[in-house]
Parts: structure tokens; sequence; C-alpha cells
């Protein structure tokens, strides 16, 4: 397995405004083996790009020794792809279809898809009847898996706090229905946490549909206050060590990316020991 770090951890990298040379250049000197590229409508990395502009971009990795290999998204966030506005739908599936194709231009090999937001603390202003959300996905999941089959990229779905999707048994069953070796999950330990769910046992479950995984510090304080909170790497409830040997007995062995938000001082440094060190990378 491979330590690696988010775009949207680095200075910037959420609003979009980090150029890829600064987060190349950040990601080795803190001594991480891969990269993620994040993709949105607007900022430096976006689904408007030109194949040159993304083969320049290219280019820049290969100068590197990391592996930047996933291209992530939270354009679910913006335009919810299982909306009940069916505009809204539409403008979801054209963006995320661009998106898969500036993934393979820029030689990334899987892409993070949320498939829809049933209703969460993240943006609560729709609620989807959850058999319309599922149809829904499932419509969407079809149309985009002839993209990423013709350009040659994985398709990864991720649970983040969308209220879909929060059984094992109902994940593996949905991804299974597609029959798409292009098809698989974007596992995240992190957002499993206050779902009254125990990580290494999803992995277990998944086994071989887990193409991706991501990791993040997070802590449920839920006590009487309901509250849960970032924290940095190996702190909180994410039973790291535990799910990354259930990654290994499944026989993982790709990048495991850290998506620790949002950037301050010391940030990257830290996140670097702490995965390295949870991999067993030997560090200068």
């Amino acid at each position: 397995m491979y330590s690696g770090i988010s775009y949207w951890s680095m200075p910037g990298g959420l609003e979009g405004t980090c150029s890829v040379e600064t987060a190349l250049k950040l990601a080795l000197s803190h001594q991480f083996e891969a990269l993620e590229l994040c993709i949105g409508e607007q900022g430096i990395l976006n689904i408007h790009l030109t194949e040159q502009e993304c083969c320049h971009i290219r280019h820049q990795i290969h100068t590197t020794n990391l592996r930047v290999e996933t291209l992530a998204s939270g354009m679910s966030w913006g335009a919810n792809p299982i909306s009940n506005d069916q505009q809204i739908r539409e403008h979801s599936l054209a963006c995320n279809e661009q998106a898969l194709q500036r993934a393979a231009w820029l030689g990334c090999s899987a892409f993070l898809y949320v498939p829809g937001v049933v209703t969460s603390p993240i943006s609560p202003a729709e609620r989807v009847r959850y058999d319309h959300a599922v149809e829904r996905a499932r419509q969407n999941i079809s149309e985009l898996l002839k993209t990423a089959e013709r350009v040659g990229v994985e398709l990864c779905l991720e649970n983040v706090w969308n209220g879909l999707f929060y059984s094992p048994l109902e994940f593996a069953e949905f991804i299974d229905s597609f029959h798409s070796n292009h098809l698989g999950v974007y596992f995240d330990a992190g957002n499993l946490i206050g779902y009254q769910q125990h990580p290494p046992h999803w992995v277990e479950i998944l086994g071989h549909r887990i193409k991706r995984v991501h990791v993040k510090g997070f802590r449920d304080s839920f006590g009487f206050s309901g509250s849960y909170e970032f924290c940095e790497l190996g702190d909180g409830d994410v039973p790291l060590q535990e799910t990354i040997q259930s990654l290994q007995d499944i026989g993982y062995d790709s990048t495991i990316i850290a998506e620790m938000l949002p950037y301050r001082d010391g940030l990257l440094k830290r996140t670097a020991n702490t995965l390295n060190q949870l991999l067993n990378i030997p560090v200068s």
C-alpha cells in the first residue's frame, strides 16, 4: 500500500486555488508516495480543462516519482445527482461525465463519485425519498459507466454523510448488480464513525469491491451533545490499525489517501508521519 495525501488538504486546496505544481512539491517534500487530485466546476482543476491542459499537468506529474492515480470530486454537494429536480440531475450527470474524461486525460485510473445525497448535515436543503434515490443513482451510474468504460477509468462510489447505502450488504449488492469491473467502492473508514458501524467489518464484507481508500481523523463525541469533529490522523475513534490490517487481509495493495481538512500549519508533516508509520513505510 502507498501513503498519499489529498489535494484538498493543501493550502488553498479546498478553494481550488492551489497549483498542481505546489501540491506535487508539498506531497513530495513531506514524503508521501501519492497525491490525489480533486476536480470541480471551478478552480484550477475544473471540468472544462482541455485535453492539452490536462496533458500539461500530466507531464508535471511525470517529472516526479509520485503516484497520481485518483481524481476526487465534491460536485454532488452542489448538484445532487439524485435530486428531486430533473434539471439538477441532468446537470450533475453532465458534470461527472466531463470529470471522467478529464481523469483519463490526467492519467488517473480511478474517479471518486458521491452517488447522491438523500439528506445530510452538509447539505440539508433537500430530502429525497430513499427508493427514488436508489433508482436515480442506478440510472446515473448506468450512464456514467458507459463513459468510465470508454475512457478506461474506474468509477468509485463513496458514502460521506449522504444518507445512502449505509449497510455494507446493500452496498455490495448494488455494486454487484452492474456486473462491471469498472465500478467499485471508494472506502473511507472515517465516514462510518457516528453511524454505529465498524470499518474493518465493512472491509471484510466489501472485499474486492474496494477499489480505493481514504483515511481521516474523526472523533465521535456523541454523548448528550450529538456532535462529531475532525481531529489529527491517529487520534479520535477511527480504528486505523485494525482497518489497515483488514485491507491487507483482503489483498488491497493500492493508495491510502489521507483526506485531512482544512489545511493548517504542520498538518502535512504530522499526517505523513502517522500514515507512513501505519503502513510501515520508512522515512528519511
